[in-house]
């Protein structure tokens, strides 16, 4: 084999080699953030169960104001101002990124 013929052999070698170790440390880092996103998906099963069960958040929306009024209406002020705020927040960045 001739000189260039070996030199790029070679190259390639450490290239692959190279690519070898970064995924390695790619499936690492990815490992350590595993818990963040199993927290996210449990998150967002039980937002689809909600979202396909609504009776039962009604009925205890319904049990907690017989129960406690003040707490009812305390708890339903909190959950008009998260819609209301992740209903602009959706809005800025529907704004903010180009459309599909």
């Amino acid at each position: 084999m001739n000189r260039k013929a070996v030199e790029l052999a070679l190259k390639k070698q450490r290239l692959q080699l190279q690519a070898a170790a970064q995924r390695v440390m790619i499936l690492q880092v990815l490992e350590s953030t595993s818990p963040a996103f199993g927290a996210a998906e449990k998150i967002r099963s039980g937002l689809r169960w909600a979202k396909a069960h609504p009776e039962w958040l009604v009925g205890i929306g319904v049990a907690l104001l017989v129960a406690r009024p003040r707490g009812f209406f305390r708890w339903a002020r909190r959950g008009f101002f998260v819609w209301q705020s992740l209903r602009r927040l959706r809005i800025a960045v529907d704004n903010f990124l180009p459309a599909r």
